[in-house]
């Protein structure tokens, strides 16, 4: 009777240490959120603030910060070159992602795990690590300093999330359904565009709303190839807050929640249609045989 005893209560040291775990990893976890929302808020109250002097609220409130942030900075401009990089970016990483990863999913040759791992690395390792070469060879060829060279630097990490992305979605789609339509005399052309499009519609969406979202952030490769004329909000800001000069700190901040704005509203927007879950979550469904 003891050992049935004894095992019957093994497991209970098992829970109350997962339970510990769970309550530390929830209180770190809430200590992290407070402090990320601290510091938000005291960006956002300072760029309201009249005159801050080290108390818990400001001695009065103004929008007069946001409307020098936008003369002074040209926030205006910087927000048509951010919308030409992000739409331009997302527009050819979609029209070279899907045909590439449609050859992916549907075609098995020498060298794929290669090339799989390829477009993998530019995800995994560090922008500014391979970013500091390429802004090298771009300004060698006479690519970078302008519009078209901070297209391209951000299209080398989007074009590969693209493909990644778009390649579980192709492979859920049954392989007959492109045969039916060619036995009905479709051309390649017309499968893709009336067979795969409208069933890769929830995919290509879900690809291009994050590939905007990371372009937005992306500052690196914007930072190492953008000139005078093509610096996005994010390179702007930074250089507000660390070239030389005297700036009030209401209109830097100003600036900042400005960018934080931008990037928010198309993060809602891209997760009211993705859920990151599924993405994740994919895998490779097998037709049942018959």
């Amino acid at each position: 009777m003891a050992s049935s005893t004894d095992t019957l209560q093994a497991p209970v040291p098992r829970r109350t240490g997962a339970r510990i775990w769970n309550r530390t990893l929830s209180v770190l976890m809430a200590v992290f959120l407070v402090n990320v929302a601290l510091m938000i808020a005291t960006v956002a109250i300072n760029s309201f603030a009249k005159v801050w002097r080290g108390t818990w609220l400001p001695d009065g409130w103004t929008v007069s910060w946001y409307a020098d942030a936008w003369k002074e900075f040209q926030l205006g401009g910087l927000l048509i070159v951010t919308f030409e990089v992000m739409f331009a970016v997302v527009a050819l990483a979609v029209l070279l992602g899907v045909p590439a990863a449609y050859a992916l999913a549907r075609r098995d040759f020498r060298g794929k795990r290669l090339l799989l791992f390829l477009f993998l690395l530019p995800l995994l390792i560090p922008p500014i690590t391979y970013g500091i070469p390429l802004a090298t060879v771009m300004y060698q060829w006479h690519l970078a300093g302008n519009l078209s060279g901070v297209i391209l630097a951000n299209l080398i990490p989007a074009l590969p999330f693209v493909i990644l992305v778009m390649t579980p979605f192709i492979e859920q789609i049954d392989p007959n359904l492109e045969s039916a339509a060619r036995v009905f005399g479709a051309r390649t052309r017309h499968i893709f565009l009336h067979v795969l499009a409208p069933l890769l519609a929830p995919g290509i969406l879900a690809a291009a709303l994050l590939v905007l979202v990371r372009t937005v952030a992306m500052f690196e490769l914007t930072f190492l190839t953008a000139g005078p004329d093509s610096q996005t909000l994010v390179v702007a800001l930074y250089y507000a807050m660390f070239a030389p000069g005297v700036r009030t700190s209401q209109s830097v901040d100003a600036m900042a929640m400005v960018y934080m704005c931008v990037t928010l509203v198309w993060l809602l927007i891209a997760l009211q249609f993705v859920n990151p879950t599924q993405l994740v979550s994919r895998v490779k469904e097998h037709p049942q045989p018959a």
